[in-house]
């Protein structure tokens, strides 16, 4: 049985940092391309950071650009999402998702429109950005 797993959520003041981690088991994660996605309430799922199969490409859109870094621990099976420079607007539910349609990340992979393509997706985690 495919699943996983998404941690490290929580509450934060603005500025702050989490690292939220995605561990998988019933697959071997390096075989996909993993999305981290959110969804707030009453917005759509959008995408935040993506890494491709090859391991070496990732896309973030524009407003995480700089803050959020995606990550792989192959020996651990676990894709991380490095968050740093927290903002209010950064608040909901993280996912993170596996596909094997898209080897290289791109931004049409990491969006709304390409949801579709994903596989697995776990529970969620709950991001809170307040003071």
């Amino acid at each position: 049985q495919v699943q996983l797993v998404e941690s490290g959520g929580g509450l934060v003041q603005p500025g702050g940092s989490l690292r939220l981690s995605c561990a998988a088991s019933g697959l071997t994660l390096d075989h996909y391309g993993i999305g981290w996605f959110r969804q707030a309430p009453g917005k759509e799922r959008e995408g935040v950071s993506c890494i491709g199969s090859d391991s070496g490409s990732t896309y973030y859109p524009d407003s995480v650009k700089g803050r959020f870094t995606i990550s792989r621990d192959n020996a651990k099976n676990t894709v991380y999402l490095q968050m740093n420079s927290l903002k209010r607007e950064d608040t909901a539910v993280y996912y993170c998702a596996a596909e094997l349609v898209y080897v290289i990340a791109s931004g049409y992979g990491c969006s709304a429109e390409g949801l579709g393509a994903y596989d697995y997706w776990g529970q969620g985690t709950q991001v809170t950005v307040s003071s």
